[in-house]
């Protein structure tokens, strides 16, 4: 089964890669995967504050990726399996994909503008070290 890896956050440019995802998904009879990453906080002096803010992180990175899956469920039939990661954005991908060879493809969606984004900056640069297709979406891509 083909599986395309979504990196989701509350951005315009998350929901454009998350629509084409989902056709391509449905169109082949494959699978969306959901990762939601969550900033690694820097070092505190305060080992509990610092925890507590990561958890606080954690849980709407949870939320956010529940009701996306919730919504990609309702309007396309496809319940897609969701993981939620801390770390460094480029280094979680990275190693995800290492570890995961079942990824068909990494979708990522760019912003408007000059600056597509760091995820789409990095990746692109390494397009051809990368283990699967790195398909870029426009932000405003719409699948009407």
């Amino acid at each position: 089964m083909r599986t395309f890896l979504v990196i989701i956050d509350e951005s315009e440019e998350a929901s454009a890669a998350l629509r084409y995802a989902a056709a391509q998904a449905a169109g082949c009879g494959g699978a969306v995967h959901l990762l939601a990453l969550v900033a690694q906080q820097s070092f505190s002096a305060f080992g509990g504050v610092q925890a507590t803010i990561e958890a606080e992180a954690r849980d709407r990175a949870e939320m956010l990726a529940h009701a996306v899956a919730g919504n990609l469920l309702a309007e396309s039939g496809i319940m897609p399996t969701i993981s939620v990661m801390i770390g460094s954005s480029q280094k979680v991908i990275s190693d995800y994909l290492a570890k995961h060879p079942g990824i068909a493809a990494l979708v990522l969606g760019a912003a408007k503008g000059n600056n597509p984004g760091p995820l789409v900056t990095h990746f692109s640069s390494a397009a051809g070290n990368l283990p699967c297709p790195l398909f870029i979406i426009p932000a405003d891509y719409s699948t009407d």
